[in-house]
C-alpha cells in the first residue's frame, strides 16, 4: 500500500471544496529559451491530439486540451485520479515575438510549442565607427542587448525585461 501523503490529500480536499475538479484544470509546463526560440513543454498525458487547440489573440497564447474518461461498467474503482475535463494554460507573450510562426508538436504525452523571437528583437552586432576626415573606419563592434556591469544584469521575465541591481 502506498504511503499516506498529507500534503497531497490536503490539496485534493481543497481542490474539491473550491470546485476545481469540475472546472478547468491547469497543465504543468516547462518554459525555456533556446537560441532564438522560446519553448513550452506541457504535460498532457492521455490527451487525444485532435482535442488540442492553440491560439494567439494579440499577445495572449492559449493552450486548451480535452481528456475524455471512458467509463467502465461493472467495475469497483479503488482509485480514480485521472479525471477527464478541459485543461487550460494561458501565457502572455512579450513584445518581440513572431506570433505568425509559432509551431506545435505532440509526442509521448508532451505538447511542445515553439515560439520564435522576431527578427527585429534578435541580438545583432552594430559596427562602431570613427570619422577621420573623409575616411570612416570601423574600430569595434557591440552586440545589442549587452549591458555594462554597472547597469546590472538582464533577466527575461514574463511580459518584459527586469533590471536586477
Amino acid at each position: 500500500m502506498a504511503d499516506f501523503d498529507p500534503i497531497r490529500e490536503l490539496d485534493r480536499f481543497a481542490s474539491t471544496l473550491l470546485g476545481q475538479r469540475s472546472g478547468m484544470r491547469l497543465m504543468p509546463i516547462d518554459l525555456f529559451r533556446e537560441g532564438d526560440h522560446y519553448i513550452v513543454h506541457a504535460d498532457l498525458p492521455g490527451i487525444d491530439p485532435g482535442s488540442v487547440d492553440i491560439d494567439v489573440d494579440g499577445q495572449l497564447l492559449t493552450i486548451r486540451a480535452e481528456r475524455t474518461v471512458r467509463g467502465r461498467e461493472g467495475v469497483t474503482w479503488i482509485a480514480r485520479e485521472r479525471e477527464g475535463g478541459t485543461f487550460l494554460r494561458q501565457l502572455t507573450l512579450g513584445q518581440g515575438i513572431d506570433t505568425e510562426h509559432i509551431t506545435a508538436t505532440y509526442s509521448n504525452g508532451v505538447l511542445a510549442v515553439t515560439i520564435p523571437v522576431s527578427e527585429r528583437a534578435r541580438p545583432r552586432r552594430i559596427p562602431v565607427a570613427t570619422d577621420h576626415g573623409a575616411d570612416t573606419k570601423v574600430v569595434g563592434q557591440t552586440k545589442t542587448g549587452d549591458v555594462p556591469e554597472d547597469l546590472g544584469e538582464r533577466h527575461e521575465v514574463q511580459g518584459g525585461t527586469e533590471m536586477k541591481q
